[in-house]
């Protein structure tokens, strides 16, 4: 019986670090996919990042965040347009790599314990559904079931980009030496409406693979 359970323990971890591990290689070639838009370039991070946020567990979304941005600061060329380095971070766009890292932690965090309130796989100690119960529910446990969660985890995407957008546009505000008001509309106002829609798609896309994955 031990045997067994050091070897499914052993097994999590590899998948853990797995997922982790793919999740950076996500992030970096989401970044690469930029469309200049001025001094802050339109990229897949927020994507990418909302979509590890719902599949991953808050320590491994965590561990995922933090280890892109230290392969970054040391220069691998993981942030936009296949940038790296200290420069990058200290930069005008410096200021949403540092808040990824804060709203991922305050998005993760909503997101566990919301799940441990409702009752939702994902929260503390809390299993996921077989198929066998899933099938057992009624059409509206099924209903609600989905609507409840798809709207924590599109809020869980909107509590990490708020964060991301008020640490960028402090930093930008203080780097390019611009007021408060510019700073907003140059580096956060024209991509309110099409975050939203990635925040959308990455729950879309986080729930699908989470089914297959299980």
């Amino acid at each position: 019986m031990e045997t067994v359970r050091t070897k499914t323990s052993a097994s999590a971890r590899t998948r853990s670090v797995a997922f982790v591990g793919l999740t950076i290689a996500i992030m970096a070639v989401s970044a690469w996919v930029t469309v200049p838009l001025g001094p802050v370039p339109f990229t897949l991070q927020m994507f990418a990042i909302t979509f590890a946020i719902v599949v991953l567990t808050p320590k491994e979304a965590i561990a995922a965040i933090t280890g892109y941005l230290l392969l970054g600061a040391v220069g691998v060329p993981v942030f936009s347009g296949m940038r790296g380095g200290i420069g990058v971070l200290a930069g005008p766009t410096g200021g949403f790599l540092w808040g990824y890292l804060l709203g991922v932690a305050a998005a993760a965090l909503f997101l566990y314990a919301a799940r441990t309130r409702f009752g939702q796989a994902g929260g503390r100690r809390i299993p996921r559904m077989t198929r066998a119960e899933r099938a057992a529910l009624s059409p509206t446990q099924r209903a609600t079931n989905f609507f409840r969660n798809f709207g924590l985890e599109v809020a869980a995407g909107v509590i990490f980009t708020t964060v991301a957008y008020v640490c960028g546009w402090a930093h930008f505000m203080v780097v390019a030496q611009v007021g408060p008001l510019a700073a907003f509309l140059t580096a956060c106002a024209p991509f309110i409406a099409v975050d939203f829609c990635k925040i959308v798609a990455a729950v879309v896309c986080a729930r699908a693979v989470k089914e297959i994955v299980g």
